[in-house]
Order: C-alpha cells, then structure tokens, then sequence
C-alpha cells in the first residue's frame, strides 16, 4: 500500500482531488462540509490501473490548523503537493512545503489543479523553482482538473510510479503506530488510527502505550475498512484495543511493541533551518503525530537540546520539526542525534558537548556510542534505535574496549595503593573500588578483576597473597594454640592484647577467615559451631543452656551466643522452654540465617 499526505494552501482543491480519485468523502465533520473547508484529517483510499492500493491522509490547508496537517503528515513516507493554477504559489503552499522538507518527506507528486480555470503554467513552474531546494526535488508532476476529470488518468499512472518507487518498510522492525484519532465503537471499545510505518501488527498482540506505560491488547484490526488478522506495513490502519479507555488515549500518543521503546524528555538534536542562536526559549516540536511544547538551550553550531513537556518515544535518527506557534512559523527541521543525553553542569559542557555532537549524523553507531560513553546498558542503546551485536563485559553492560582496557589497569592501581594504606585488609572491598573508578555497577569491579588480582569475600587483592600480614598470623597462630586444649574458652581482653590482637587485628583475622567472632565480641575457631554440634549431639535430648556450657567447658559469656548461632545455622532447635535440641550435628560450616554481618 502507498500512503500519502495532501499539502498545500486552503482551498487549492485537495479534498476534491481526494474525493476525484477515490469517490469518497475525506471530510469528515459536518462542519467541514458545510464550511467547504478541511478541518482535521481525512482518510480514502482506491486502487491503482496497477492493482496497488493508495491511501490518501487529507489535510487542513488553513494556516489555524497546521498542527492538524502535522499529525497526518509526519508519519506518512510520501505527498502529494497540490497547488491552483488560478492562485499559484500561496502562503499555506510555503508552510507546508517547509514542513515536508523539516520532515525529510522525499518521495512525492507535484499537482497543479483547477487546470479549467487558468493557465497551469505559471503556477507548475513556480512549484517546481519551489520544490528543486527541498528534500523532495524534482518530483514528477501532473496538472489535473477534479470538476472536469482531465489529468486524473494521468495522475493515477504517476502515483502508480510513485508506489514503486517508495522502499519497502521493514515488517520485522518494532512498531511505533503514532495515533491520530481515537474515538469509541459501540460493542468493540476504544479504537485508534495511524500510518503504520514499520512492523508488523496482529490481533492478540500486546502493546505498549507510550506516556502511561499501560499495556494494552489489540482485540481487532482493520485495513482500509475490512478486518485483518494482521496488517504489514505501510499501512493505515484501525486498532481495537483491549485495556484501555478512550480518555486514557490521546493523538500524538504512540502504541509500541513493549520493552523496545524509550520515552525521552530530553534530546539533543542538529536543527536545519532559522540560526541556532537566534531561537526562542520555547517552541512547538512535531514528531510522528505528535505535538509536544520544548524548552530551547542552543549548544552551539547547528545543535540544540530540547527539554519535552511531556516524554515522548525517540529514536536516534528520527526527523521532526520546530515550529513557533506564535508566529506560524516553521523553525526548521532537526535530526535526533542522543536520546540519552548527558547533564551539562560545568562551565563550557554545552561548547564541549557541541563538539561531540558536531561528529554525529544521526545514523546509529554502535561503535561510536560505545567510544563517547565508555560504559552503557545493551538495553538502553537498543531502545534508542542503536542496533546491539557484541556481547555485554557484564550483566547488560557493554564497553568501549579500550575504555575497558584503561580500567583493567586502574583497578589494578586501585587494588595497590588500597593495600599499601590498610596493610590489615585482604584487600580492597568491591564497594570502595567502585567508588573510586566511578562505575554505576559493582558486577563491573568483579568483571574487571584478572589475574594477578582475585576476588574472594566481597574483596579485591593479590592472587596468592598471604591473606594476613605476618603479625597478625603470628597472633592468631598464639590463639589457636590456647584453642587446641579449650577450643570453646574465648580468650579475654587482656590475653588478645597480649599477643597483639587489637580490634584493626581482629577485624583482618575475621575478614580473613581465620578467627569466627561472635556477638559481644567473642572470638572463637571458624571450625568451632560444627565442633560444638557434635558435641552436644552426645547430651541427653533436649538440654539446658548449663548443660551445654559445661559440656563445653566454657562460660555463659561464650555459650550463649554460640547457641544462638547454632541456633540460626539450623543445626540446633530452641524449644518453648529455652531448652534446645540437636538437629544436625554432621553438616559442613554454612553462613548463619538472618542477621548479616555476624559472620565473615
């Protein structure tokens, strides 16, 4: 199917061409008949000597209701540009043009009409001079009377023509149907319509409303009046909805496959047309059907960044345009350059920000992206129309290599000076590391680690490093002495300052592994909970808390939070009477339940 949009000043005879070619009436409000004037969009349709179908978009020509023409043009490929022969070249004819060419529209027909009311000549050279500049050049044209019918078999051979030439759209690209009506059917429910531009669209899919986030299901379709069970594109198209209520629709809004979108406030953009710094603070942007109030911050050169009032789904590449409402005035057409735009807070970021945008093109670059962020989620690139083919570093995170490489050796250096500053460490935590290289994901600090580094505990150090520093071993080596005739007899303040285990020490040991430090500080074996399970494992079942301190030879000091780690390790069970029995007394060493931290 071709899709087309009529352009051109008021009462140039659009909607009679419309109403010429196909036999149906574009117009749809009464008032627009009785005013002999096109208010909003219209919408007919016929078939080609070729068999092909084209599907007119009829837009307002009065320069009130631009706006309106906007919404049906922005997602359409093709147009018709229609101009008198007995007016000419008119203010509307200039607007609409400009927009056509902000929009990038290439493919098109130039029509000259009331041919049986003056000379078409003047009036085709004119449009002709007008079109050469724009993005729509040197278009076939064809001069046409819709009263008297001459020119009309001329006209259908060179939209035929037209159809041909028009690329295929790609029917597996994600949908974005902008919707231009929405209204309620009686029985059905909420129904809105659109040019379908790419994908493809099935009764029973799931759609995403773009603004809400709502999900919403298409109940039916319908393809220029009958149902489908589904519809390719280019298309226009009718899409019942199910989950969702008219009020909760609006035109401009956008149904989109889900997960494959990201609505954005704030974009940076490459403006063609009025100079940048000569723009307003506010102006009108008009992308797909969409109508959307910006706030102006000229970057310098030829871009700008556009804060949206409302969030709205872009794509690296797309075309829209600025206009300034108060003066009815087509700014310029501008070309997306970042959806993901980063802050500019210091002085001279929006020169420095110019810069880079001045080496973009709007095209999507995955190296390119990478290269300018270093660090981005594979998602957040796809969702911007910035096709991912290499695999993530870490998680859904993807890196410039050699941004990658320059971080591998500053972990390094990170992981050096941290151990040379905490010398009781083993190592330097994940948390800290990533502090300090600036990442947004400590997956990234593991990701990094190679050899001759290791991560062990939530810690970054040396491979085959001593986990603890020779004094320090040395103590513990004193401590585990004293344990090996009372292994449950913690030893006391003044016994760990004797051999010189102070709290940096102790904390390092416990990092380490080699000492298990219990709530009030008690320190004990790491083998000790499994040792005293077996223990208590020989008592009469249930048993006391003073059973158990002396089958353990130790004080209450030592058993009761040894009870309560048991307790939490689920090798012991707490009765209603605080007595306790063995529940599994043969099981390895495993991290307690509950209460973090207790354990290293």
């Amino acid at each position: 199917m071709l899709v087309v949009a009529t352009a051109g000043h008021v009462d140039h005879g659009k909607s009679t061409l419309v109403r010429a070619l196909t036999g149906m009436e574009p117009d749809r409000w009464a008032e627009e008949r009785r005013r002999g004037m096109t208010i909003d969009l219209g919408f007919a349709w016929t078939t080609l000597p070729s068999g092909a179908v084209v599907a007119f978009v009829d837009v307002p020509g009065h320069e009130r209701f631009v706006p309106n023409m906007l919404a049906g043009v922005g997602p359409v490929p093709a147009a018709v540009m229609v101009v008198a022969a007995d007016e000419g070249w008119m203010p509307q004819s200039a607007e609409h043009l400009a927009a056509l060419d902000a929009l990038g529209v290439a493919y098109g027909l130039l029509v000259v009409t009331r041919a049986d009311l003056a000379d078409p000549g003047p009036a085709l050279a004119r449009a002709r001079a007008e079109l050469a500049s724009t993005t729509l050049g040197a278009v076939e044209s064809v001069v046409v009377s819709g009263v008297t019918g001459v020119g009309l078999p001329e006209l259908r051979a060179a939209l035929d023509r037209l159809a041909a030439r028009v690329p295929s759209a790609d029917h597996a690209a994600p949908v974005r149907l902008w919707v231009d009506r929405h209204f309620t059917v009686r029985g059905s429910g909420t129904v809105v319509t659109g040019t379908l531009g790419v994908g493809r669209l099935r009764v029973g899919d799931e759609l995403e409303l773009a603004g809400t986030g709502d999900l919403v299901r298409v109940r039916g379709l319908h393809r220029l009046g009958e149902a489908r069970d589904a519809v390719d594109p280019v298309a226009r198209v009718a899409v019942n909805l199910r989950g969702v209520s008219r009020d909760r629709v609006a035109r401009g809004d956008a149904l989109l496959t889900p997960g494959r979108f990201r609505s954005t406030d704030l974009v940076d953009v490459r403006l063609a047309g009025d100079p940048v710094a000569e723009l307003p603070a506010t102006l009108t942007l008009h992308v797909g059907a969409a109508a959307v109030p910006v706030r102006v911050r000229p970057l310098g050169g030829d871009t700008v960044r556009l804060r949206l009032g409302r969030p709205v789904p872009l794509l690296v590449g797309d075309r829209a345009l600025l206009r300034d409402p108060g003066r009815h005035h087509v700014v310029g057409g501008v070309t997306v350059l970042d959806v993901l735009p980063p802050p500019l807070r210091r002085r001279g970021a929006a020169a420095a920000r110019a810069a880079v945008l001045a080496t973009l093109d709007g095209r999507p670059d995955l190296a390119g992206e990478l290269r300018r962020r270093g660090l981005v989620r594979a998602g957040d690139l796809a969702r911007a129309g910035v096709p991912v083919h290499v695999a993530p570093v870490a998680g859904d995170w993807l890196a410039d290599p050699e941004h990658w490489a320059r971080l591998t050796a500053r972990l390094t250096e990170a992981v050096t000076r941290y151990s040379r500053e905490h010398p009781l460490e083993a190592g330097a935590p994940v948390e800290v590391l990533r502090r300090q290289l600036d990442l947004p994901d400590r997956v990234l600090v593991e990701a990094l680690v190679r050899a001759p580094l290791r991560l062990a505990a939530g810690r970054v150090g040396a491979a085959g490093a001593d986990p603890l520093p020779e004094p320090v071993a040395r103590a513990v080596a004193l401590v585990r002495d004293d344990f090996a005739a009372y292994p449950f007899r913690a030893p006391d303040a003044d016994r760990l300052a004797a051999v010189g285990l102070g709290v940096r020490e102790i904390g390092a040991a416990v990092r380490a592994g080699a000492l298990l430090r219990l709530t009030g500080n008690v320190l004990l074996l790491p083998g000790a909970p499994q040792q005293a399970a077996r223990v208590l494992a020989a008592l009469p079942q249930p048993f006391t808390l003073s059973a158990a301190r002396q089958a353990l030879d130790t004080t209450r000091r030592v058993a009761v939070p040894l009870l309560e780690l048991l307790d939490r390790q689920g090798r012991t069970r707490r009765l209603p009477d605080d007595a306790r029995t063995v529940v599994d007394a043969d099981s390895t060493d495993r991290p307690a339940a509950g209460r973090p931290g207790r354990l290293p």
